[in-house]
């Protein structure tokens, strides 16, 4: 073998090397972010997600990926946003928003870990078989705000005891809306307010 051949042979292989390398390293894992609301409605949360991965080392970008897909409010797109991140696919899905992102990244996957936030009794709505043992493939956070209805209205009654009218917003088209109206007309019954 003459002199050039070999170099360029050494030279080929060395230039190749850090390809190869590269090439062996592993992908950075993916988190899917579903919401049905809107990402200026959320920057909030995003925020705080951020800061939250942060704090375990995790940067978007560097170490870690996001694929965000949001509703802007429409839930019937919950189910489909959340197909696509099945597919992308993501190594776990964060759910927030309540119960429509939820059950749309349950019924898109049983093996994809999924960490939600629930707005009403995740146990009433299928998402997980009970609150300390959640079984499957959901896990997450509740602020079981049927549970505090009352609670929260109590409150608003010592506050302002001379109140006769009080109000309540509700999204009639959010799927938990009428267990709220139920819970909210029980609790206003409760302080004789209804």
């Amino acid at each position: 073998m003459k002199r050039r051949e070999f170099v360029a042979l050494i030279g080929g292989a060395a230039a190749s090397l850090p390809l190869a390398a590269r090439a062996q390293q592993p992908a950075i894992p993916v988190i899917g972010f579903l919401s049905p609301r809107s990402p200026d409605e959320s920057a909030h949360l995003v925020d705080a997600f951020h800061r939250g991965l942060a704090e375990t080392g995790a940067v978007e970008g560097q170490n870690l990926a996001v694929e965000y897909r949001w509703g802007l409010g429409d839930y019937d797109r919950m189910p489909m946003l959340a197909a696509e991140l099945v597919r992308r696919p993501v190594a776990v899905l964060v759910s927030v928003g309540g119960e429509p992102s939820a059950l749309a990244a349950k019924a898109a996957t049983s093996t994809i870990p999924i960490v939600a936030i629930f707005t009403a009794d995740p146990v009433e709505r299928g998402l997980v078989a009970s609150l300390n043992r959640p079984g499957g493939n959901v896990t997450g956070i509740s602020g079981l705000n049927g549970a505090l209805e009352a609670k929260r209205l109590g409150l608003l009654h010592e506050l302002v005891p001379q109140a006769k009218t009080l109000g309540f917003l509700l999204n009639p088209n959010f799927p938990a809306a009428a267990r709220q109206w139920r819970d909210m007309q029980e609790a206003a019954r409760a302080i004789g307010a209804a």
